[in-house]
């Protein structure tokens, strides 16, 4: 069973958390999402910034695959994509083109598979893709 790391912007905003749950939910039928919190509605961070940061840490390093959606720009996760790089993990970004323009240090970085689409439902069947 693969292990799911997936980021979804938290102190960033929450603008996209609903999205986050659906994705979450979509990827259990795939392996074990490591970080399921972050599609939580209500998510309450807990403990300080150093252990949000060795907890994080410590599920990208377990993980099998990264699975970010960027439409919210966040900080962090840029940070845990540079991070899943470094680790050599499969790196895939979604992101609504409607909503955003990738950062260059995204698109332009040819280590990340860069998944635009125009509906929801593309990101389903790109994941399907990418599980295959």
């Amino acid at each position: 069973m693969k292990k799911i790391y997936f980021a979804g912007s938290i102190r960033g905003g929450r603008v996209d958390a609903s999205l986050y749950k659906r994705i979450i939910d979509y990827l259990k039928k795939y392996g074990k999402v490591l970080t399921e919190h972050v599609g939580d509605m209500s998510l309450q961070e807990s403990g300080s910034d150093r252990e949000i940061y060795d907890k994080d840490m410590s599920w990208l390093k377990e993980s099998d695959i990264v699975i970010a959606e960027c439409s919210c720009p966040s900080l962090g996760v840029g940070y845990e994509l540079a991070c899943g790089e470094n680790l050599r993990k499969p790196c895939h970004v979604f992101y609504d083109r409607s909503k955003t323009h990738l950062s260059a240090m995204l698109t332009g970085d040819p280590y990340f598979n860069i998944h635009p689409y125009e509906k929801e439902e593309d990101i389903y069947i790109e994941l399907d893709r990418i599980f295959a």
